[in-house]
């Protein structure tokens, strides 16, 4: 088996399409067809269900395709690593990173980007369980995943910062000059909800304990700017953690309002893949995060009577009680 016919099997898996894969593979299509038929003869297992075009894999092929991912990375994190300690730091780091940790998260990236000119950053949004398959698969050399602050449970992750809660409410409304909000009094207020917010389920379920009703949702708006153009024109409240907002705060016709009753705090941190040798890069990449003062310029977006309230947390667990 040769590496070329992976990259084959590979580059099909993507373009679902036998030219276009040949094109990306810089190959004729009689090539890419050749490679991945003499592949399914040395493994003995038909590996491409074929028909007048390409009709996916075999339940042989999904497990070959699996594998071949891991070696091609595998093969890709040599590379890196050699030239890095050949040259110093250079490469290609390959991060996930959460939705809601993206404005946070850039601005490590940046700092580190302009340490290490030589290092390409290759940083994609994804969801959780998305982060972690590409971990345990060896697609991502990093990710941000939500942590326990604790050190003894947070598991060697590098935390980046801890989450929190607050309410983005228009400057006109009842919530505007407040210090801090409580949960209750968010019963019967029109919240606007911001997709995709994995941190939903937990403000559902809070409000729901502390009102004894279901949030009031009457609108949903997937984007940041979509967001405050609803609230500034009078469309309710939203619920979301101050990362969401980026180093700007939110436009001059908002406000944003901390939250009350924390609960245990968490935060987000930078899980690196299990691989040994562990991935130079990003083990580089997280002590570097650890020196960067993230928490004190996400915080900034909060008002400064926050610092005289009760420091708000993530957003309680339900105080509803629930079967063991």
């Amino acid at each position: 088996m040769l590496i070329r016919q992976f990259e084959y099997l590979v580059a099909l898996a993507r373009e679902r399409h036998f030219a276009r894969a040949a094109l990306a593979c810089h190959v004729s299509q009689p090539a890419l067809s050749a490679g991945i038929r003499k592949l399914e003869t040395e493994l003995g297992v038909p590996i491409v269900r074929r028909g007048h075009r390409f009709e996916g894999f075999t339940p042989e092929g999904e497990r070959v395709l699996h594998w071949a991912t891991r070696i091609l990375a595998e093969r890709d994190h040599l590379a890196a690593e050699v030239g890095t300690v050949r040259e110093g730091r250079i490469g290609t780091l390959s991060i996930g990173v959460l939705p809601e940790a993206a404005a946070a998260f850039g601005q490590v990236a940046a700092l580190f980007g302009a340490r290490h000119p030589r290092v390409m950053l290759s940083a994609r949004s994804m969801g959780p369980a998305e982060i972690q398959r590409g971990l345990a698969e060896g697609a991502l050399d990093c990710g941000t995943v939500r942590t326990p602050l604790d050190p003894a449970r947070s598991r060697g992750r590098a935390v980046l910062y801890r989450e929190r809660p607050v309410l983005l409410t228009a400057d006109s409304s009842r919530f505007a000059d407040r210090a801090v909000v409580a949960w209750d009094e968010l019963a019967h207020v029109p919240l606007c909800r911001l997709l995709p917010d994995p941190l939903w389920p937990r403000v559902a379920d809070a409000v729901a304990a502390a009102t004894g009703e279901e949030p009031a949702v009457r609108a949903e708006v997937d984007s940041l700017p979509a967001l405050y153009e609803h609230l500034a024109r009078g469309g309710g409240c939203a619920v979301l953690t101050h990362a969401w907002l980026g180093p700007g705060g939110v436009p001059g016709e908002l406000r944003t309002v901390p939250l009350s009753e924390p609960a245990e705090p968490t935060g987000v941190g930078l899980a690196i893949a299990e691989r040994h040798p562990e991935p130079l890069l990003a083990a580089e990449l997280a002590a570097f995060a650890r020196s960067v003062p993230l928490q004190r310029r996400l915080d900034a977006v909060l008002p400064r009577s926050d610092e005289d309230a009760a420091a708000p947390g993530l957003v309680p667990e339900p105080r509803a009680s629930s079967p063991n």
